[in-house]
């Protein structure tokens, strides 16, 4: 039995909480995170609280709409300027099994939270989204790490709490509200998990029981109290004729079998790749294609963006589905810092995989003694550092450790312990590229295909038309669509006097990509002339011009800044470098399609 919590709000409440509930008691599952915010990234608190309200989520599929204690309409902006300060912050997916059954699921919320803030004693600042749009409808929370309202210290919750506290109560109040399960609806609930792919309540039964890895029915029946013992038996009998044709079970006789090693984490990535499979198929919306989740290393993905998201929802990990011009949709984890908002839903992106190296992995390495990562030790060592927040920077290499063991790289042998292999780093990167390479995101259009084909400007597939060396796309799935795009595409040219067919031959005209690009820059720059009195003035190859930074605006040809030159404005090509420069003074220098920017700071020095 695991000690209790020696600190952190929750400690009484965790030991309490659930000691009335029978075994037919609803069940909630809760999962939870905890983010410190200066490791997280300045993006972290918007991009998740933006992912969460995104379209799609409630029961008729429109955007989802936050809410808080006393509020169906939360303003997650000033939510977010609130906890500025903060130094972290909690994540949490609540899910009852019947939520479908909730008279209202907001209320059921708020009253949760309203017991958290009874067991934590003190008052508590959360905002929270309803999500509809999977088998098991959810509910996502944040709640800020400040105690009082979030004017008070930092709130700092007992791990058993976290563990298990906030379940129990969950449990507690979907009893009270739904009232305890029926025998038929265990019996159904128990049915449903027998031919899971993915770990279930009655693996973690027969793990539980398995001695040396064994699991033996005939002392199993006589722990289970009768009149269940014989339908409970046969439910565990079933099952483990199912992981044994997955693999994952032995028969050593009729009543006896060995459970292989590692099978938690086998059926736990079972049901991952379960869990992305669907989320592919929703994506392509009924289209045929081959689902691909494992790329081999250095396969570079180009197509269109299917659907976007974050990775088990709960983390800031964002995904891409996207439909390749191989013929094939393929998912891809991104790197932790991808803004999703600057990829839109069928745009087109070029995705290039990352290898997998952290900093916490080189750290494990150096605190480990003889092969041993012990919290104890380290947490000892930055104490003596000096480290700001010793406690969190120990719960960082835990969450990395058990996301390690999941992949078999390590193993843990008591609370607090893990054992940590020589050449950690080498398998960490074997294994990365094989299963769990980061992706990089570049766009490359953010017109869906059908909108380039009679744009006015240099589109994605003008590039293709003039490129060499580029990969043909398939004659199948999304590659057959810009087979038909590029072919429509150039007829459109050739209404615009800028291609030529001469029998099965095709000629561009010369400069074709600058000439669709001025096109379009002058269309907009007398459109920008209209709105603001200032006069457009196109730029030129080789000139450096200067200006106010003023905004940006994305066309066909690209993203362009425009620089105010007093009476007169320019459009230059938009670099990431000028992001967070608006409204200052910035100079560049032409180069065609391309340009270098030069960040002028006040003192006239320039970077």
């Amino acid at each position: 039995m695991r000690p209790a919590s020696t600190f952190g709000r929750g400690r009484v409440a965790a030991g309490i909480a659930g000691q009335g509930l029978d075994r037919n008691a609803r069940r909630v599952v809760i999962k939870s995170r905890f983010v410190v915010l200066k490791k997280a990234g300045t993006r972290s608190v918007s991009t998740h609280l933006r992912y969460i309200e995104r379209d799609g989520t409630t029961r008729d599929g429109q955007k989802g709409q936050a809410y808080g204690a006393d509020t169906d309409a939360a303003d997650l902006q000033a939510f977010e300027e609130r906890g500025q300060g903060d130094r972290h912050q909690f994540r949490f997916i609540v899910s009852v099994e019947d939520a479908g059954e909730l008279e209202d699921l907001r209320d059921y919320t708020r009253t949760l939270m309203a017991r958290m803030a009874v067991d934590l004693e003190t008052r508590l600042d959360w905002v929270a989204v309803d999500h509809w749009d999977t088998d098991n409808p959810h509910t996502h929370v944040v709640l800020r790490g400040r105690s009082g309202e979030g004017r008070g210290a930092d709130l700092v919750i007992a791990p058993d709490y976290m563990a298990h506290g906030m379940r129990q109560r969950a449990c507690e109040l979907a009893t009270e509200w739904l009232g305890p399960r029926t025998e038929l609806e265990m019996r159904q609930s128990q049915q449903r998990e027998v031919d899971q792919q993915r770990w279930t309540g009655l693996d973690r039964q027969l793990q539980r029981q398995a001695v040396a890895d064994v699991v033996d029915l005939t002392e199993t029946l006589g722990r289970i109290p009768v009149p269940l013992g014989t339908q409970r038996l046969n439910l565990l009998r079933v099952r483990l004729q199912r992981l044994e044709a997955m693999a994952l079970a032995e028969r050593l006789d009729a009543h006896r079998w060995r459970l292989v090693p590692r099978m938690e984490q086998a059926l736990v990535a079972m049901g991952d790749r379960g869990d992305i499979l669907r989320t592919m198929h929703r994506a392509m919306k009924g289209e045929q294609r081959e689902l691909v989740t494992d790329l081999p290393v250095d396969v570079t993905v180009v197509g269109r963006i299917a659907a976007k998201g974050l990775d088990g929802e709960l983390h800031d990990r964002p995904y891409l589905v996207v439909d390749g011009i191989d013929g094939r949709a393929h998912y891809l984890r991104l790197q932790a810092n991808t803004d999703l908002a600057e990829l839109p839903v069928g745009g087109i992106v070029e995705s290039k995989p990352q290898a997998l190296e952290r900093a916490v992995d080189r750290t494990m390495m150096a605190v480990a003694k003889d092969g041993v990562y012990t919290t104890v030790h380290h947490l000892a060592q930055l104490l003596q550092a000096g480290n700001e927040d010793p406690q969190a920077m120990v719960e960082v290499h835990v969450r990395r450790l058990e996301a390690l063991r999941r992949k078999g790289i390590v193993e843990r042998v008591a609370d607090g312990v893990w054992t940590v292999p020589a050449d950690l780093l080498q398998r960490v990167q074997q294994k990365g590229v094989q299963k769990d390479a980061e992706y990089t995101a570049d766009l490359r259009s953010h017109l869906p295909l059908e909108q380039q084909i009679k744009a006015v400007g240099s589109t994605w597939l003008d590039r293709g038309l003039v490129a060499s060396g580029r990969p043909l796309p398939s004659t199948q799935g999304f590659g057959a669509q810009v087979r038909d795009a590029t072919s429509r595409r150039i007829d459109f040219l050739v209404e615009e006097g800028l291609a030529e067919r001469i029998g099965q031959r095709m000629t561009l005209a010369r400069d074709l990509l600058a000439t669709l690009r001025d096109r379009e820059l002058a269309l907009v720059g007398q459109k920008i002339q209209e709105e603001t009195g200032k006069m457009w003035r196109p730029v030129r190859h080789g000139e450096t011009v200067s200006g106010i930074y003023r905004r940006s605006t994305q066309l066909a040809s690209g993203r362009f800044a425009m620089l105010d030159e007093g009476t007169a404005f320019c459009l230059v090509p938009w670099r990431s470098v000028i992001d967070q420069r608006l409204g200052q003074r910035l100079s560049a220098e032409i180069r065609g399609a391309n340009v270098n920017w030069n960040l002028t700071r006040p003192r006239g020095m320039g970077l």
